[in-house]
């Protein structure tokens, strides 16, 4: 008797499946699109066989939460040769430089003249490798600018077409801060950038990240947008630099993004990172404090809606002596969102007298929402100040809510209070008071439409 064979299983589409068409000869159309020189061609192929090598995850914690079935890039072009000559443009009132690109394309830089005499560099990376080769090549050292073992840090690496370059030169205090602005979510297209910003001993800076919506943004039955997008941070001796990223990209783009700093003797970096738009973000923060006394503070907010999810992981290694860590990620989530905080606190043996504290908090608006939380702590240096990490996800806090409510007012603006309360950590540390308060009007017309359709009643 004849046994039939079995018939073949289709291949299983796995959670962790990326549909972004890319390969090897993309990254060399790009280099030779670009001019690269030979340097940053064996850059970009070595960050390319980093990208098929790796897992989509590496931290067994995590592997869990990986989901990019949101992600429907199947048919998204990569941007490949964007416009890096943009015109001048007025600079903004109460501020040091405003650079914008829209859609891949630099369509306006401007520099206030006290920074441009100062020797502040502020422009595109494709201009600073063509008058200073050498500086670029400092500043673009792919193998220790972004993390190796992050498969999609390194896709950035390979494929970026456009990147923006802040560089302070040592000693120079910029009184206002420096803008910069990335509109995206076009159908179809997949745009990869890095920004680099670099300041000397003892130089002082703050600076505002927007991304937001293009003119040309897909409608909510468009085909979806691809950005990734980075930012390298190096600090020097005693140096100071404050920086505010506002993502508000429309509801059809898919966001990856990469910020790594790495912190000298003496120097403080603060982020504040607010999450609103977009329909799947992945973000990951790297802080390697190196120097001693060095410090970094940073806070992430997330208010979610419908069905966005949001993958939040950072990564704080500690390494200097007497260093200071203070992270905080919070969450407020409406409809069916989902939120994944994941986060690791790492203390090398070097780093005698560290100080650090991880917390991450969710809020479920509805019984829909999912919050996870995972924070971290991997301690090879038993001689610390503190080492210390707090969690807790749940809806609004009942005793909170009758407080208000005891003070005559009403249920729907109590638990309005709150949530805005709640956030507004990162919303006080934006440096510029128009995008602050353009901020809380977003933050409030998501919760409108949040309550207008009954999805933010208590959970």
């Amino acid at each position: 008797m004849t046994v039939a064979s079995p018939r073949p299983r289709p291949a299983r589409q796995g959670l962790t499946d990326f549909t972004l068409p890319v390969r090897r000869e993309d990254v060399e159309d790009i280099a030779a699109a670009a001019n690269d020189p030979d340097w940053l061609r064996v850059d970009r192929s070595e960050a390319f066989d980093a990208f098929e090598a790796l897992p989509a995850e590496t931290n067994l914690l995590y592997t869990t939460y990986i989901d990019l079935r949101a992600a429907n890039l199947g048919s998204a072009q990569l941007t490949r040769s964007p416009r890096t000559d943009g015109a001048p443009i007025a600079l903004p009132d109460g501020a040091d430089g405003l650079l914008v690109v829209a859609e891949g394309d630099l369509t306006g830089t401007v520099l206030s003249a006290e920074a441009t005499a100062a020797g502040v560099t502020f422009s595109t990376i494709a201009d600073l490798l063509a008058h200073r080769p050498e500086r670029a090549r400092e500043l673009i050292d792919g193998t220790s600018a972004l993390p190796a073992d992050d498969k999609f840090a390194q896709l950035t690496r390979a494929l970026w077409t456009q990147g923006v370059v802040l560089d302070i030169p040592a000693g120079v205090h910029l009184a206002h801060p420096i803008i910069i602005r990335w509109t995206a979510g076009a159908a179809d297209r997949a745009l990869l950038s890095r920004t680099l910003v670099a300041l000397g001993d003892g130089a002082r800076a703050s600076v505002l990240e927007e991304l937001v919506a293009s003119e040309g943004a897909a409608s909510p039955d468009g085909g979806q947008s691809f950005f990734a997008g980075t930012l390298e941070v190096s600090l020097g001796r005693d140096a100071r630099l404050e920086i505010a990223s506002l993502q508000e990209l429309p509801k059809t783009t898919v966001a990856f993004q990469h910020r790594n700093a790495v912190i000298g003797e003496g120097a403080t970096l603060h982020w504040a990172l607010a999450q609103l738009g977009s329909r799947l973000v992945r973000s990951r923060v790297d802080n390697r404090l190196e120097g001693d006394r060095s410090q970094v503070e940073q806070v992430e907010i997330v208010f979610g809606g419908a069905e966005q999810l949001f993958d939040l992981t950072s990564y704080t290694r500690h390494l200097g002596r007497d260093t200071t860590g203070n992270l905080l990620s919070k969450g407020a989530l409406m409809d069916r969102a989902r939120s994944y905080m994941k986060g690791m606190i790492v203390i090398d043996r070097s780093a005698v007298g560290t100080d650090s504290f991880l917390g991450e908090f969710g809020m479920n608006l509805s019984k829909a929402t999912r919050s996870v939380a995972i924070p971290s702590l991997e301690i090879d240096q038993p001689d610390c100040r503190r080492a210390a990490h707090a969690s807790s996800v749940g809806p609004i806090d009942e005793s909170q809510l009758f407080y208000l409510e005891s003070r005559g007012i009403p249920p729907d603006e109590a638990r309005k209070f709150i949530v805005m309360g709640f956030l507004e950590p990162v919303v006080a540390r934006v440096p510029v008071a128009e995008a602050r308060d353009r901020l809380r009007d977003l933050l409030e017309d998501k919760w409108e439409v949040g309550s207008g359709t009954g999805t933010v009643a208590a959970a």
